[in-house]
């Protein structure tokens, strides 16, 4: 009888030690909270549409930099990038970087989507270049012109071509729907052909000036740094970031927006496109 009460004796505290050290173990267990595990900080994550040149390329740098501040991002870079605004105004993604604010402007008034600028992080300036001519003053009568047929963009076109004296703009022209049928009067003659913004890179060597986004210029392989003519460093086509209109005071879009406008951002614009993109800031 002895040995039996001894053995459930024993049993009995074993089954004590053992719930002890459970609870020991549970209490001692660090919590999860989705963050580092050296930092012991909470991570929030934003997912970014962006075009690849250069806006993936600047999100890329400072990955590193947003992480130490809590905030991780992944980076979506789309074949149609105006489906952007539509997946930011669906909540799909977080945050889009891609546009100049008249775009964006023309969008939300056409589709009423719920979307506003945070602010300008660089500008592409568009630019006219050619392949045949090293001048202006080398180009022939009737120099075939290709422009993009894009909304503002071409409207950016045409007022280089006119600061640069080769046609006089009719008075308050829409910058949304602007064309060539809004040219007052050639002080040059120039056949200006529209096309899409992608046939002109490919199709570039077939004119004798053409007109594009440095963006485009880069991604196909060409020098953005000669360029015959340019937007100045003032051009009102800064390229922002873009929110629904209850994200923009969120505080994980604030610390990607002021680590975008960083003195290191503005290092990295600078040595890596050597002018062909410029800070806003």
């Amino acid at each position: 009888m002895k040995r039996a009460r001894a053995l459930v004796a024993t049993l009995l505290l074993a089954i004590v030690l053992s719930l002890s050290l459970v609870a020991c173990s549970s209490n001692n267990e660090p919590a999860s909270n989705g963050g580092s595990e050296n930092s012991g900080t909470e991570t929030t994550k934003l997912i970014v549409g962006a075009a690849q040149v250069p806006h993936a390329e600047i999100l890329e740098f400072i990955k590193p930099t947003l992480l130490e501040q809590g905030v991780e991002i992944e980076i979506i870079v789309p074949t149609d990038e105006s489906a952007l605004n539509q997946q930011t105004d669906s909540g799909e993604i977080d945050v889009n970087y891609m546009q100049h604010k008249p775009y964006l402007d023309s969008v939300v008034a056409e589709k009423k989507f719920d979307l506003v600028s945070i602010g300008g992080i660089h500008i592409e300036p568009i630019g006219a270049y050619s392949d045949k001519y090293t001048s202006v003053a080398d180009l022939p009568d009737n120099a075939v012109v290709a422009v993009p047929y894009e909304g503002t963009n071409e409207y950016r076109a045409l007022v280089i071509l006119e600061e640069e004296g080769l046609i006089k703009l009719k008075a308050d022209i829409d910058p949304v729907t602007a064309s060539k049928n809004d040219i007052e009067s050639y002080l040059k003659p120039l056949d200006i052909q529209e096309l899409e913004p992608g046939l002109i890179v490919q199709s570039h060597d077939q004119f004798d000036l053409y007109i594009t986004n440095t963006n485009r210029v880069i991604e196909y392989g060409l020098d953005p740094t000669k360029f015959l003519f340019r937007e100045g460093t003032d051009s009102i086509y800064s390229n922002i970031i873009v929110v629904k209109s209850d994200r923009a005071n969120d505080p994980a879009v604030k610390i990607l927006y002021n680590t975008l406008r960083s003195p290191e951002v503005k290092q990295f614009i600078d040595d890596k496109y050597n002018g062909a993109v410029v800070a806003a800031f």
